[in-house]
């Protein structure tokens, strides 16, 4: 599989792809798309032995401001298989820092056509309080046990702001 040969979407921001690196609850691996491969690779084990809550990918040629693509959360009623393709839609995001800089991450359910379990999804309000903890919980401390890294979670953010940074990071692969 090439990612290269995967576009962002149909009609940015609204309806964009996402690329699975981890599946929700899958073992506290991190998986790295590298872009030269076209291959997932182990980044590292994940030392806390916490799992993911949702599933982890991002958004094709894509760039943020870290140089990693847009990073997205798909919250999905099952797991989705690492490297799988899931057309999704943006619910908002969960803004952070971490020893590299800012580091956002989109939350985003798939679109209504692929599934209509989570059509009534709309926004971060929609999202259970409990699965927004979960969320929050993990990246404040799944790096706790990497010496030299740490995550600041700085809060949660609309749909407009994880737009922009959708169209953003289109542009910044653009350049």
């Amino acid at each position: 599989m090439s990612f290269a040969n995967v576009p962002a979407g149909k009609d940015l921001p609204q309806d964009f792809n996402v690329i699975i690196e981890i599946p929700a609850q899958s073992d506290p691996v991190k998986y790295e798309a590298d872009k030269d491969l076209g291959l997932l690779v182990v980044d590292r084990f994940v030392g806390t032995g916490m799992r993911y809550p949702v599933n982890y990918g991002f958004i094709p040629q894509t760039l943020s401001g870290d140089g990693d693509p847009v990073d997205v959360l798909v919250i999905t009623p099952f797991p989705l298989l690492a490297g799988s393709v899931v057309r999704s839609r943006a619910l908002g995001m969960l803004q952070m820092t971490d020893e590299s800089g800012v580091d956002a991450k989109l939350i985003a359910v798939p679109h209504d056509k692929v599934c209509p379990m989570t059509a009534n999804l709309k926004s971060l309000d929609d999202v259970p309080e409990y699965l927004k903890d979960q969320i929050k919980h993990f990246f404040e401390n799944y790096k706790a046990l990497e010496k030299g890294k740490w995550v600041k979670v700085d809060g949660w953010v609309g749909i407009e702001a994880a737009h922009k940074e959708i169209s953003e990071g289109v542009a910044n692969f653009k350049k």
